[in-house]
């Protein structure tokens, strides 16, 4: 991005974001009411995360739709790079990926990079990200995805089909192409410079292993975004549809400014925290209120820029007249922060509690799930 105070690259997201400005530079479409109403129509409603606006842009999602309506095969594919724990952060591609699943009822590839995390990560082993991506899986499969509909796999242990994909994709692309897309210099290891072909793969994936016309749609954080245009740029050099893409805005950290990010622990929630920790995390949550109670009901606060607020907004309350309530309590100084934390410290423990049960269930369907070569 061209704002000296925000970077966005599919391996760093720092400052603050204008969602605008990105949609600009990374040449992608706004979201618009009519591709939305297509949407709830398939899917018989709206799920949250469209209805608050965290899915914001798109690419060619109208063609995608136009696919299905015709009868062509639809395809999901998403994906997770397992360099540490789950946080609520990841949570939210996964999330509107099963609405999709569930709405289209079409099969869905989840790649996990593990030689990704490995390559552009110099202080962890093949072993410790073997060990995040075991973890990972049952995160993965917990959120609810259709066994019969998803295949999930790491890059490392399903090589042998993704390289084969991966090498018809690489011939067509330069490395003037990669260094201009992602940054590479000459001190990029080679393995960094390969892996967008290994990620482009899975959008030819089902093609390839079935020999047979299918339409990729990709829902993933907007970061992610410059993978796939060296992915639609190789497509028809293979014979393959280009993938579409439908991109997220990032869920913020607990704390001022930027994402929820893993290497800032005390301002994410992880899915591995206990409800004494995550209750915690939220209590000390930044927030748009004034410094005392008294100037709170006097001034009222300010829930443009209140984390609290933001969770509840976009993951934590479906109810959407409780939302505006909530919102109009604030700016009038009729709701205290203390209230809003308590609230979402609730809900959060609640759905933390209900995420283990599952995460625990998945332990049995990982054979289900998982497809190795």
């Amino acid at each position: 991005m061209d704002n000296s105070d925000a970077i966005v690259t599919p391996w760093e997201v720092r400052g603050e974001v204008d969602y605008k400005e990105l949609i600009e530079k990374f040449g992608v479409d706004p979201l618009t009411p009519d591709i939305i109403e297509r949407l709830r129509r398939h899917a018989g409603g709206l799920h949250v995360l469209l209805r608050r606006g965290m899915f914001f842009s798109h690419r060619e999602l109208n063609e995608w739709i136009d696919s299905y309506e015709k009868g062509v095969k639809v395809i999901l594919y998403t994906g997770r790079g397992p360099s540490g724990n789950t946080h609520l952060g990841h949570l939210i591609p996964w999330l509107f990926t099963k609405y999709l699943q569930d709405a289209f009822k079409c099969d869905l590839y989840f790649q996990i990079t593990d030689d990704e995390k490995f390559l552009f990560n110099q202080e962890l082993s093949t072993e410790q990200v073997a060990e995040y991506a075991k973890e990972n899986l049952l995160d993965i499969i917990a959120v609810g995805f259709d066994p019969e509909r998803t295949k999930i796999f790491t890059n490392l242990t399903y090589s042998k089909p993704l390289y084969n994909v991966a090498v018809r994709v690489a011939k067509h692309v330069t490395f003037s192409t990669a260094k201009a897309t992602f940054g590479f210099s000459e001190s990029s290891n080679i393995g960094m410079i390969f892996f967008p072909a290994m990620q482009a793969a899975p959008c030819f994936i089902h093609q390839y292993l079935n020999s047979e016309d299918a339409h990729v749609l990709i829902p993933c954080a907007i970061d992610q975004e410059p993978y796939w245009r060296i992915s639609r740029d190789v497509a028809p050099k293979l014979g393959y549809r280009k993938p579409a893409g439908v991109y997220s805005k990032f869920i913020p950290g607990l704390g001022s400014g930027g994402k929820m990010s893993a290497s800032l622990p005390d301002t994410a929630i992880f899915l591995s925290d206990t409800k004494e920790k995550a209750v915690k995390k939220v209590k000390n949550a930044f927030t748009g209120g004034q410094p005392t109670i008294r100037e709170q009901k006097e001034k009222g606060g300010n829930p443009d820029v209140c984390v609290v607020y933001s969770y509840l907004y976009s993951l934590f309350d479906e109810d959407d007249k409780a939302v505006a309530e909530t919102y109009a309590s604030c700016k009038g100084g009729g709701l205290v922060c203390g209230e809003c934390k308590e609230r979402l410290a609730r809900k959060v423990a609640e759905f933390l509690e209900q995420h283990r049960a599952k995460r625990e269930r998945a332990k049995g369907y990982v054979e289900k799930f998982l497809v190795r070569e």
